[in-house]
C-alpha cells in the first residue's frame, strides 16, 4: 500500500470521526439551547441546527456561483431535498417512528416549503432559469422565514425545560458552532477522499457523482437525525429535515441565483422537483393528520428513494 493511498484512507477515517462526533455533540447543544430559551426542540432543529447541517450545500453552491458554475446549484438543492426526506427521514422513521408531534410547528413550515417549491417549479418551467431577480426574491423569502421563526417560537409546541446543568447559553452556541465546523470539514474529507478511493477502485465518474457527492453534502443531516432518534430527541431530527429543505430552496438556490442566475435542465423541473414535492408530502401529510409518524412512511420513503436512484442510473 503506497503512502498516498494510506494517507487517503486515514483522511477518510478522520472525516467519518469528525462527522460522528460533531453530530453527536451538536444535538446535545441544540437541546440545551432549546431548554434555556424556553422554546420547542423542533424550532431549534428547524433553524440553528438546519443552518449548521446545510453549510456544505450552501458553501458548495455559493463557491460554484462565484467560479461560474452556478448551474450545479439547482441539482444540489433539489437532490439534497430528496436525499434529506426520502433517505434520511425514511431511515429514521423506519428505525423509530415519531409520536406526539406538535402539528402547529410542522404545519406552517411545511406550507412554506410546498409554496416555495411550487413557485420555483412554475418560474422554472416558464423561464427555463432562476434569474438574479428571482434569486433576490428567494433571499428575501428566507429573511421572512427567519423572522417568522423568531416571531412564533415562544408559542410553539412543548414548554422549554430548565437546563442549568447544561452550562451557559454562550457556551452552548460556541459548542454548536464548533460542531457545525466539524460536520462541514468532516463531510469534505469524507467526500474528497472517498472520491479518490472510488477512482482507485475503478468506479465510474457518474456513479461517483450521484453517490459520494450527492450523499456527502447530506451527511451532516443524516448523522444529526440518526443521533437525535437514538437520544430520544426526535423533534430535533424532524425540525432539522424540514428546516434543511427550506434552506436548500431559499439559500442554496437563492445565493447563486442572485449572484449569477441558474440555468435549469428540464429533467430537474420534470423529475427532481415533483419527486421532492412527493416525498415531503409522504412525510408531512400523515404527521399532520395523525400527530405522529409511522414505520410504513419510512419504508415507503426508502422505496421511493430507491426507485429514484434506479431511474437516475437508467
Amino acid at each position: 500500500m503506497t503512502t498516498n493511498v494510506l494517507q487517503t484512507i486515514l483522511l477518510f477515517g478522520l472525516g467519518l470521526i469528525l462527522i460522528c462526533l460533531g453530530g453527536d455533540k451538536l444535538v446535545d447543544a441544540a437541546v440545551a439551547i432549546a431548554r434555556k430559551l424556553g422554546i420547542p426542540q423542533i424550532v431549534v432543529g428547524a433553524t440553528i441546527v438546519s443552518l449548521g447541517t446545510t453549510l456544505p450545500e450552501i458553501l458548495v453552491s455559493t463557491t460554484a456561483a462565484f467560479q461560474g458554475s452556478a448551474a450545479i446549484a439547482a441539482g444540489n438543492a433539489f437532490g439534497s431535498v430528496i436525499c434529506n426526506t426520502a433517505l434520511i427521514a425514511g431511515l429514521t422513521q423506519t428505525i423509530r417512528p415519531m409520536d406526539k408531534v406538535e402539528t402547529r410547528s410542522v404545519g406552517w413550515r411545511a406550507a412554506f416549503f410546498f409554496a416555495t417549491i411550487a413557485i420555483a417549479d412554475i418560474v422554472g418551467l416558464l423561464t427555463g432559469a432562476f434569474n438574479r431577480v428571482f434569486g433576490a426574491i428567494l433571499l428575501l423569502t428566507f429573511a421572512v422565514y427567519a423572522w417568522l421563526n423568531i416571531r412564533w417560537a415562544s408559542g410553539e409546541g412543548e414548554e422549554g425545560e430548565s437546563g442549568e446543568e447544561d452550562g451557559s447559553l454562550l457556551k452552548q452556541f460556541a459548542i454548536l458552532g464548533v460542531c457545525a465546523a466539524m460536520l462541514y470539514f468532516g463531510a469534505n474529507l469524507l467526500v474528497d477522499n472517498g472520491i479518490i478511493l472510488a477512482q482507485l477502485m475503478g468506479v465510474p465518474e457518474r456513479v461517483i457523482a450521484v453517490t459520494f457527492i450527492a450523499l456527502g453534502t447530506s451527511l451532516p443531516e443524516l448523522v444529526t437525525s440518526v443521533v437525535s432518534i437514538i437520544k430520544g430527541y426526535g423533534n430535533v431530527g424532524l425540525g432539522n429535515i424540514i428546516g434543511a429543505n427550506l434552506f436548500n430552496l431559499l439559500l442554496v438556490m437563492g445565493i447563486p441565483a442572485a449572484v449569477a442566475g441558474i440555468p435549469l435542465e428540464r429533467s430537474t423541473l420534470m423529475v427532481d422537483v415533483p419527486v421532492g414535492f412527493l416525498v415531503m408530502a409522504v412525510l408531512i401529510v400523515p404527521i399532520l393528520l395523525r400527530k405522529k409518524a409511522s414505520r410504513l412512511q419510512g419504508i415507503l420513503l426508502l422505496a421511493i428513494y430507491g426507485a429514484y436512484c434506479w431511474f437516475s442510473f437508467a
